[in-house]
């Protein structure tokens, strides 16, 4: 959705210079590692870090953001999608130029304004790309994330945030248990597989999208 509003949004933008502006500082955490951004992170979501400055001039209490293991899981999906986002709005910003202009012009020649012009013109031109994209997306739905949580987190949040690439790691490698991590990672091999497969079924029947 993150992305889909942004290109939206994006797209009402009339000057160029000011839109391509916005699209690179969107575009920009999609090229940093998770070493840099989890630096960035700890920087800004630290006890006497701007966030929590802000949150205390507004008369708030301040927030452990990476320590609270309540607090941690929605930390690590808000900071994914601000790092994510930006290459999801690229596409579909493509998806909008091919929209043809035409389209447009006959709602606003029937008294369509933008909002309806984008409910019934856009959205819907939009709903291919917008299925293929999470299909494909279903095929790395359980690859949460390793390098993010790795960088991020720490024992005291374990219960919350542990996925299984860093479960496995912490069996396997730190506490030597070959045998379980091995079996955990084949566990998630097959199913990992499974939703591959299921989503290219998918992308197949719903966007038409084939390899081959």
């Amino acid at each position: 959705m993150v992305p889909v509003t942004v290109a939206l949004l994006l797209n009402e933008v009339m000057r160029d210079r000011i839109k391509r502006v916005f699209q690179t500082l969107v575009y920009i955490p999609n090229f940093l590692s998770w070493v840099i951004m989890a630096g960035i992170l700890m920087d800004i979501l630290a006890t006497d870090g701007i966030v929590n400055e802000a949150l205390g001039a507004m008369g708030f209490e301040a927030v452990n953001f990476l320590g609270n293991p309540r607090v941690f899981p929605w930390t690590m999906i808000v900071s994914d999608v601000w790092k994510g986002f930006g290459f999801g709005t690229v596409v579909y910003l493509a998806a909008l130029t091919g929209i043809d202009p035409g389209l447009y012009e006959a709602a606003m020649v029937d008294g369509a304004k933008r909002w309806k012009q984008t409910i019934y013109i856009t959205i819907p031109l939009l709903m291919p790309t917008i299925i293929l994209m999470g299909v494909l997306a279903l095929g790395s739905v359980l690859n949460a994330g390793f390098d993010q949580i790795y960088n991020l987190y720490s024992p005291i949040v374990y219960e919350t945030g542990d996925i299984i690439d860093t479960y496995v790691y912490r069996l396997g490698l730190q506490q030597a248990q070959y045998s379980v991590g091995a079996a955990v990672g084949l566990f998630k091999s097959v199913i990992s597989c499974i939703m591959v497969i299921l989503s290219y079924i998918l992308a197949d029947k719903l966007a038409g999208y084939r390899i081959f």
